[in-house]
């Protein structure tokens, strides 16, 4: 089972761990990025990427850059247009419209790279951005709700979902086939091959 990955501004590691974000909206700014530097003289700029694939992400035609201080549209994020864009290195170099000096460049590092929920990649089969699955209710094969999914933690083998219920315990599932075996959205449920007293 694969997944997109991509944080809120509310789960970079800098903000002391995964917050819940409030239910998504289409005027939600999903971030995938943080500027980290220059690259050449001539205008390009170095983004440490959140994300899987880098190729997709690569392909938007524009990039929002702001400094997080809301996750909504009209909370001071600036557009650019992407005249072209490479992933080199697990890093994307772009080149934006009028951007066409190091000096210009170096004055937006620090600030993160999104854009709108409405205009992200459609996921593929089985694939979901974390985001989507943040707040879904999880139950297991006996119909036991075992909480709800507080945020997901990637780790070399597999992701991790963070699981709380009503009892104040922490549960954490591997985001693997044979653990996670339905996500609908349309339901906002989890159905998990998971014990309750596990």
């Amino acid at each position: 089972m694969s997944r997109r990955r991509e944080f809120l501004p509310e789960d970079l590691p800098s903000a002391g761990g995964v917050r819940r974000p409030e239910a998504p909206s289409t005027d939600e700014i999903i971030v995938f990025g943080k500027v980290i530097g220059a690259y050449g003289l001539r205008g390009a700029i170095k983004l440490y990427p959140f994300v899987d694939d880098l190729e997709v992400w690569a392909r938007l035609p524009e990039w929002r850059l702001g400094h997080g201080e809301g996750a909504r549209k009209d909370s001071g994020w600036l557009d650019f247009r992407v005249l072209r864009c490479v992933a080199r290195n697990r890093l994307l170099i772009a080149e934006f419209e009028g951007l066409t000096d190091r000096g210009a460049v170096e004055n937006l590092r620090g600030m993160l790279a999104g854009i709108p929920r409405d205009e992200l990649p459609a996921p593929g089969k089985n694939e979901f951005y974390w985001a989507d699955l943040i707040d879904l209710d999880v139950e297991n094969l006996k119909g036991q709700p075992l909480g709800r999914v507080l945020g997901l933690i990637e780790t070399p083998a597999n992701d991790v979902l963070r699981v709380s219920g009503n009892e104040d315990r922490e549960r954490l599932l591997p985001f693997v086939a044979s653990v996670v075996l339905d996500v609908d959205r349309i339901r906002r449920k989890i159905r998990v091959d998971w014990e309750a007293d596990w």
